[in-house]
Order: structure tokens, then sequence, then C-alpha cells
């Protein structure tokens, strides 16, 4: 990885180069042909990455073993929903207090749990369906 960066060192140390050489007025055409450098670099990089991660995967399922699972598959969803739940509790609680006593709090925090139970049975149903679908392309 080192001799990528000395590469890339070396393209910007070339671009500021020809940028004090041709003055300013083409530092935006010098900025974007470096930038596009950068791009190509880390589309090539992904892309190794990319291939290199579906071969493994490939070799695992050719060998009989279950495809790995993500440990982190909708980490983002699920953490997004518990925090807007959490979030959203607080008026919840309070309208709930306010209008009904402890009571209307007990059927504001039911009434949140009950969604955040609903939308785990959901994304738990969503992953079996892709997990499904998943051994039936490789099965074809």
């Amino acid at each position: 990885m080192e001799a990528r960066d000395s590469e890339l060192e070396k393209e910007l140390n070339a671009t500021l180069q020809a940028r004090s050489e041709l003055g300013p007025e083409y530092e935006s055409a010098l900025i974007d042909s470096f930038l596009e450098k950068v791009d190509r670099r880390l589309d090539e990089t992904l892309d190794r990455r990319v291939r290199r991660h579906l071969a493994e995967q490939q070799i695992t399922i050719a060998r009989g073993a279950r495809a790995p699972q993500e440990p982190l598959a909708n980490f983002g969803e699920r953490f997004g929903f518990g925090i807007v739940s959490l979030v959203l509790a607080i008026p919840l609680s309070a309208i709930g207090v306010a209008n009904a006593g402890i009571e209307g709090l007990a059927v504001a925090w039911l009434g949140i749990v009950g969604v955040n139970v609903a939308q785990v049975v959901r994304s738990r149903s969503l992953f079996r369906r892709s997990e499904e679908r998943a051994k039936s392309d490789w099965e074809n």
C-alpha cells in the first residue's frame, strides 16, 4: 500500500509543480485531473476488494459451508429506529402523564415497546426471506 501512496504523492507533487509553472488560471483543471486519478485508484482498490470478498464467499459456499452472515446487517436501520423511538418517548411520556397520569405513561411505553417489537419481527422476517432467496439463487 505504501507504493501506491508514494505514487499518489508523486502525482500530487507533479500537480503542484505544474500549478506553480502554469499559474492559477489552470488550477481547477489540474485539481480535477488529480482527483480523477485518485478516484480511479479508489475504484480499482474497491473493485479488487469486492472481487476478493465474492471469491471467498463462493469458495466457502462451494465447500458446503453456509455463507458468512453479516453481523451488522441492517445495523443502521435498527440503531436509527431505536434512537427515534427513544427521542419520541420523551414527549409521548409527558403527554401520557399529563392526560392520564401513571396509566397514560404505561400506555405510552407499551405502545413504544410494541412498535419496536414489530420492527424487530419485520426485520427478521425480511432477513429470512433474503437468505432463502440467496439459497435458491445458488441452487439453480
